[in-house]
């Protein structure tokens, strides 16, 4: 049996309150290895259980209590959903210059290879810029058969978002530059505790676009939680 080490799970995640896993977004909630910012640098084997005990529940109650609060009918635009629609039928019409599984294997062996456990300045570099090919490539990707189980076409539509997490990845691998935790740069090989004492937040605006990093500091630990460390 071969044996080798590989990216297991990531430490980021969506951004959501401590309190009642509320995302940025209202209505949506978000707990378990999705959620940001419970595991700091790294997640110890074990601490998903824990998690999703923890933060499911709060999740859960806070969930119940928004919808309970909600009165009335959620509406929404027509035009919208119809875009929605047509936007996740397109590969049926698509021009079949590509191929999703193809696409698909050259997207995990290029992370593989460049964004892997020990990174560089220059291989990030590179995995930019092929992810920006890759991104290309996956507008002309097209797919047979019908909506019925259809996995060809699941993938098809799953590669948008493997691009746009692989890309906040890898450009955030890139700012980084210094190793903490389960981010290991090889020309950064040691800790920047007077830089990097922060957070790295990625959004994308409104339009669904442009996606931007920005710096924030480190959340103050609470009292109660800080005592507790200081008595062990």
């Amino acid at each position: 049996m071969e044996v080798g080490p590989t990216a297991h799970y990531a430490m980021g995640g969506v951004r959501v309150d401590p309190e009642t896993a509320a995302t940025t977004v209202p209505g949506l909630y978000a707990a378990g290895e999705v959620a940001g910012g419970m595991h700091g640098s790294n997640r110890l084997g074990g601490n998903s259980l824990s998690d999703l005990v923890v933060f499911g529940r709060r999740a859960g109650l806070a969930a119940a209590e928004f919808a309970l609060a909600k009165g009335g009918s959620v509406g929404f635009s027509e035009a919208e959903l119809d875009a929605a629609a047509a936007d996740a039928v397109a590969p049926f019409d698509g021009d079949a210059k590509e191929n999703p599984y193809a696409v698909h294997r050259e997207l995990q062996d290029m992370m593989q290879a460049l964004v892997g456990i020990i990174r560089t300045q220059s291989e990030l570099q590179e995995a930019s810029e092929k992810l920006e090919v890759l991104k290309e490539r996956t507008r002309h990707v097209s797919v047979d058969g019908n909506r019925q189980f259809n996995p060809g076409w699941h993938l098809a539509l799953d590669l948008r978002s493997m691009l746009t997490v692989a890309t906040l990845i890898t450009q955030g691998a890139l700012i980084r530059q210094e190793s903490r935790g389960g981010h290991t740069r090889d020309d950064f090989p040691d800790p920047d505790y007077a830089h990097w004492g922060k957070v790295n937040l990625v959004q994308r605006d409104m339009g669904g676009g442009q996606i931007a990093i920005r710096e924030e500091p480190l959340p103050e630990m609470p009292a109660d939680l800080a005592k507790l460390f200081e008595e062990e």
